[in-house]
């Protein structure tokens, strides 16, 4: 889902790891098991997000079959007030890498990006209306 862009927003960079088994690792699932985290269940956090308990939990599922540690837990039996969701040792950890590789990012395009900004053509009100309209 794209977020609308406001004419005075920052351009920024965006992380995502391409692993040599061909899976994918970027924002959108980290902050799954961010939302994971607070909520202490998947179906929490899908509602979080806008987005179907089906979809979260495959993602959860091929974070969980993409490392040799699960990244969350579940625990069977949420409708008798037990179970839920839980991140993993490894899921937190995993936040904090994929946190900590993000900041470095930023601060290693900070110059481009600052020129390439400046370079951009001038945005007209009619266009961002139109793009965000198509987001």
């Amino acid at each position: 889902m794209k977020k609308p862009v406001s004419p005075s927003a920052t351009s920024q960079a965006s992380l995502r790891l391409h692993f040599r088994n061909g899976q994918r690792l970027g924002p959108g699932k980290i902050e799954l098991l961010e939302c994971i985290a607070r909520a202490r269940s998947i179906s929490g956090a899908a509602r979080a997000m806008g987005m179907s308990y089906r979809q979260a939990w495959l993602l959860v599922d091929d974070m969980n079959r993409l490392f040799a540690e699960p990244v969350v837990k579940t625990c069977p039996g949420r409708s008798q007030g037990a179970g839920g969701s839980e991140l993993t040792a490894f899921g937190e950890r995993l936040i904090a890498l994929f946190r900590a590789a993000e900041r470095r990012t930023a601060e290693a395009v900070a110059l481009q990006l600052r020129e390439l900004d400046a370079a951009l053509a001038p945005i007209a009100a009619s266009q961002t209306d139109r793009d965000a309209d198509a987001g």
